[in-house]
């Protein structure tokens, strides 16, 4: 496994190397800026297109006098036992800053924004590693025509998105969720970077002007792909109107295995300005609490957007 991640790097590193200026500066650090990025778009997810593929949500990136939308896409992670942490924007004191996604053994710290799908704020509600082998929760993937060998079924909750579709942590209007210990020590740990297909699909989208905010005003005609950069597939999802998401499923029995074990990673307790350095001001936007006590690694939420 170790070396899967390692070559991982290096393919990461050549692919950033490529990109132009643009698209480094939106997966490294970027520029504060004064703008805050639109709402986050409601849409339906692409059939998975085979297993194995983790599914990473969509977000605005920004070039320079304008954000544009990077189609949420399904990818296979870097090697075994790897999870996404997705990107988010942070409003600090010199403006929004982005911070960037990676891959690691656990899902980190996202700034509370509700991407759906799974990732509701904190942690991951899609599924779980064990043994080498990914299970998927039915209730939050979409499986489409593929056969998933090891599925169960959880719904995570009430779908509440309507009013949190704040796409930044911070700032006026942008949500309040603030890092656990645990998320804020696992967040300066070594992580593994996007893949080199990550970066090759954000490049396609800065490419697209329909996917630019002053082209599309917050209502990208592309809003998440079945496969990385192909944006003109029959599978790819539109933008639907926030009043069409569909409501919450019922509450169903699990299926199959247990769906995981308590995670017991050992990790550093974070330095005394550890929260400081990620938390925003206060605001009056909220987010729906966690669902406390579900038997999984990872923290669960509402259900993933559509």
């Amino acid at each position: 496994m170790r070396r899967a991640i390692l070559a991982s790097t290096i393919l990461a590193s050549l692919a950033l190397s490529l990109l132009p200026p643009i698209a480094k500066a939106q997966i490294g650090t970027s520029v504060p800026i004064d703008l805050a990025p639109p709402d986050l778009p409601v849409y339906e997810q692409p059939a998975i297109p085979a297993p194995g593929y983790i599914w990473t949500p969509g977000y605005w990136a920004y070039a320079p006098e304008s954000f544009y939308w990077v189609p949420a896409t399904w990818v296979l992670p870097p090697s075994q036992d790897m999870l996404w942490t997705p990107g988010y924007w942070r409003f600090g004191p010199r403006g929004y800053v982005w911070n960037p996604g990676y891959w690691g053994m656990e899902v980190g710290y996202y700034g509370g924004i509700d991407y759906g799908y799974g990732y509701n704020g904190s942690g991951y509600a899609g599924g779980y590693w064990e043994n080498h082998t990914f299970y998927y929760n039915r209730a939050v993937n979409n499986f489409g025509g593929v056969h998933v060998a090891h599925e169960y079924n959880r719904a995570v909750g009430r779908d509440e998105r309507a009013g949190h579709r704040a796409s930044f942590n911070g700032g006026l209007g942008g949500v309040t969720v603030k890092p656990t210990p645990r998320e804020a020590a696992y967040t300066h740990l070594s992580h593994t970077p996007p893949v080199a297909l990550q970066m090759q699909h954000q490049q396609a989208a800065s490419r697209d002007r329909a996917l630019f905010q002053s082209s599309n005003h917050g209502e990208p005609p592309v809003a998440a792909t079945s496969r990385a950069i192909q944006f003109s597939r029959a599978d790819v999802m539109e933008v639907l109107p926030a009043s069409n998401a569909a409501p919450a499923r019922p509450e169903t029995e699990w299926r199959g295995t247990s769906p995981g074990r308590p995670a017991n990673e050992r990790i550093p307790a974070p330095q005394p300005d550890a929260l400081s350095l990620l938390e925003g001001p206060a605001t009056n936007q909220v987010v729906p609490e966690l669902i406390a006590g579900q038997p999984t690694p990872r923290q669960t939420g509402p259900e993933g957007r559509k």
